[in-house]
């Protein structure tokens, strides 16, 4: 005899803006909802796009009690109006529906910066997501990943994964779950470097990541690595021109909702989201100098220059010093 699911909290309050930890708190809610109700159906939406009689009629009771998991997104944006009935709506919650607000933790209105408390006093379980930016933060994360795929890995495998793949947590997950797969489970540095033999994509995207950031010992670090392993030249300059090529894009776009950009830019919004992360610290004048030090590179590493390898690290030098150019 089975157990019975337990149903999820009517109220969960996501906070922070990694959007892949973002993704799994609400994946995982309604992964909960279904384990008791598997019709509960799902709706997203923009705090910003709806309104307080839309929002009751969407948490409103069910003649015949379907499950509902309703997500609230950029919950830092939402109205005094829209906060209220949501307030409103908190006294006397519907059976079978979930509600799950997301929000980063700021806001510029009252309203959107007092919502979490509002939440927290009544009872919302709460999913941390915050951006992780240290350096500890990222070995803890890849040790889950590799613990969640059911695997084990030594202090020298994260180093090595985490020089190899970058700070993209969704490569990070992606790199230490099929490592698990590949390894049996046992994950260490020598295994890092076996796969990433095979995925030199993601051995040229760290380079490309880390050029782009204006690090430039952790850009030579790791193009120095990616030659080690022999990964071909072409590959890091590829990798090395689409992060560029990216940036001055979603840059000359101008600020948006990424979701919105991404079929005019043919761009899914998780990478429209990063590069406007990444495009921070770049100006016209440094993007345009780095489109023409990566065209460059591109005839160099396919037969003009006699070292292929000295004209990666002197463009490497080049597009890092470009972020900073004034």
């Amino acid at each position: 005899m089975t157990a019975q699911a337990t149903a999820p909290a009517p109220l969960h309050l996501v906070l922070g803006d990694e959007e892949l930890l973002i993704e799994r708190a609400v994946r995982d809610t309604l992964a909960a909802a279904r384990a008791t109700d598997p019709t509960a159906e799902l709706t997203r939406v923009r705090v910003s796009d709806l309104t307080a009689p839309e929002l009751a009629e969407l948490v409103s009771p069910s003649l015949f009690s379907e499950g509902r998991v309703i997500v609230l997104e950029s919950a830092q944006d939402i109205s005094q109006e829209l906060a209220d009935a949501v307030a409103s709506y908190l006294k006397d919650p519907a059976d079978g529906v979930v509600l799950v607000v997301v929000h980063t933790g700021g806001g510029r209105s009252k309203a959107g910066k007092s919502l979490p408390a509002v939440l927290k006093k009544a009872g919302a379980e709460i999913t941390e997501c915050p951006k992780l930016t240290k350096p500890a933060e990222r070995e803890q994360f890849v040790r889950h990943e590799v613990r969640r795929a059911g695997g084990k890995i030594d202090p020298a495998g994260v180093a090595a994964l985490i020089d190899a793949v970058g700070s993209d947590l969704r490569e990070l997950s992606s790199a230490a779950s099929q490592l698990v797969a590949d390894t049996g489970g046992a994950v260490d540095a020598d295994a890092v470097r076996r796969y990433h033999r095979g995925r030199a994509d993601v051995t040229g995207f760290a380079v490309a990541e880390k050029a782009v950031s204006g690090d430039r010992s952790a850009a030579l670090e790791s193009l120095r690595w990616a030659m080690q392993l022999g990964v071909p030249h072409v590959l890091v300059a590829d990798a090395l021109a689409d992060a560029v090529r990216t940036i001055a894009r979603v840059s000359g776009a101008g600020r948006g909702n990424p979701n919105q950009m991404a079929g005019e830019l043919g761009m899914p919004p998780w990478k429209i989201r990063k590069a406007q992360g990444q495009s921070r610290g770049w100006n016209q004048d440094g993007l345009a100098t780095a489109m023409r030090v990566v065209a460059r590179l591109n005839a160099e590493v396919k037969g003009v220059a006699a070292d292929p390898g000295y004209a990666l690290e002197r463009a490497v030098l080049e597009v890092a010093a470009a972020k900073g150019d004034r």
